[in-house]
């Protein structure tokens, strides 16, 4: 690893060298794995780095995600939420429009290439809201690689849907029953997966997260969100947007719209947060309000864990939301000041969810309602010449038996 220089990704008018060669974005980040998994990310490392600089690599990216997952996907003007509000212009980058029904899809893609050239034979993942394991799934029946898609037993109760298209697309679904029975639990088991079989297997780690190269290989696949929303504004509006607002679980749809935005101080980013059913331990997923840094799952960023370093228990009405920790690269550039966070709950997701279906006739994703709920409350402090990019991360076929469970007991106990 001496003396290897780290990647240089494009950013608008300059470059970042974050990561560092050892996976660090300032003090967070790292690997902190077995021997085992160490030998395997080091491998993982020099075969993502040398696959990406080369062109041919690079074009069947793009040809796939073109050809198979359509994209690029629209900037859409949402006129009649907009007049509603009657602030900000609001504009929503269509990540739902992807093949099956999310922005995960992408990264899948690309690991999944990834792993092909390496000459894995098998594809691991977790999943929370299930958007992760369909893309997973997906991907492993497009180039014929077996797969097992570890979920929490909470998650799978509230995403029958998903679980459902997973086995149907040919993969396995393993029930997590440990801890909370949600997202973290389920990386846990495939880590454990992995560090058993990494001569044959590729762990296609979902989000932004995990020991390096992990966060570094998601955010360059997934950041060609930014790419698009930066080219398509320029076109339509002849600038670039006043703010841009993204859900953060992980932070894999977040980093990849901020990312090629980081250089441009005029444009002002908000990632958001679950804050549940209140900012009290256990009530909600919210890193930024109610954590501090530690380190969970291979890497050193901010988590929910009491005075002891236990970690806490977590809750989100959205599965995706529902995590302990959030990606070392959003922690970096929140320290930094240079993307704010804040939280939305419960209750306002749901509202958020109701009013984009009712004024655009665009379900989204429970995740993606927490950036709506924001990008609404923002939009209405700002004039009516200012713009916002949305990023509707996710569409919400998968959650609308579960939020007509929520919306009946709501109306039953008012």
């Amino acid at each position: 690893m001496k003396g290897e220089s780290a990647i240089k990704s494009r950013q608008g008018r300059g470059t970042s060298p974050l990561p560092d060669v050892r996976g660090y974005f300032g003090e967070f980040g790292g690997r902190f794995v077995s021997e085992t998994l160490m030998s395997a990310l080091l491998d993982l490392d020099r075969s993502f780095k040398k696959a990406w600089r080369e062109s041919a690599f690079r074009k069947e990216f793009r040809e796939i995600l073109a050809d198979y997952s359509g994209r690029p996907t629209p900037l859409y003007f949402a006129r009649s939420l907009t007049q509603e509000m009657g602030g900000a212009a609001i504009w929503l980058k269509r990540e739902d429009l992807n093949h099956t029904g999310a922005h995960k899809i992408t990264n899948a893609v690309g690991q999944a290439l990834l792993a092909r050239r390496m000459g894995k034979t098998r594809l691991i993942a977790e999943t929370g809201a299930g958007q992760h394991g369909v893309a997973t799934a997906t991907v492993a029946a497009r180039f014929g690689f077996d797969c097992r898609v570890y979920m929490g037993s909470e998650d799978i109760r509230r995403q029958a849907l998903n679980v459902f298209r997973m086995k149907l697309l040919g993969s396995e679904v393993c029930p997590v029953d440990l801890g909370g029975k949600t997202l973290k639990d389920a990386i846990s088991e495939a880590l454990r997966d992995w560090s058993r079989t990494v001569q044959t297997t590729h762990y296609l780690l979902g989000t932004a997260f995990g020991p390096h190269p992990f966060p570094l290989m998601v955010r360059t696949f997934q950041s060609v969100i930014g790419q698009e929303a930066r080219r398509q504004m320029l076109s339509r509006e002849g600038r670039l947007p006043d703010a841009l607002v993204a859900c953060v679980g992980g932070g894999s749809n977040a980093i990849g719209l901020f990312h090629p935005f980081i250089d441009d101080p005029s444009v002002r980013m908000y990632g958001i947060e679950a804050g549940g059913r209140s900012i009290s331990p256990g009530d909600h997923a919210a890193r930024f309000a109610g954590g501090s840094i530690g380190v969970l799952q291979g890497t050193r960023t901010y988590v929910l864990q009491n005075p002891d370093g236990q970690i806490e228990n977590t809750h989100s009405v959205s599965a995706g939301l529902d995590y302990s920790a959030v990606g070392p690269e959003l922690s970096y550039f929140r320290d930094s000041g240079r993307i704010s966070f804040d939280w939305v709950g419960d209750d306002e997701a749901l509202e958020a969810f109701q009013t984009l279906s009712r004024t655009e006739g665009i379900i989204p994703a429970l995740e993606s309602s927490h950036a709506v709920a924001y990008g609404l409350r923002l939009a209405r402090t700002m004039s009516r010449d200012r713009l916002i990019i949305i990023n509707l991360s996710g569409r919400g076929d998968k959650d609308v038996v579960e939020v007509s469970r929520l919306l009946e007991q709501k109306e039953g106990t008012s």
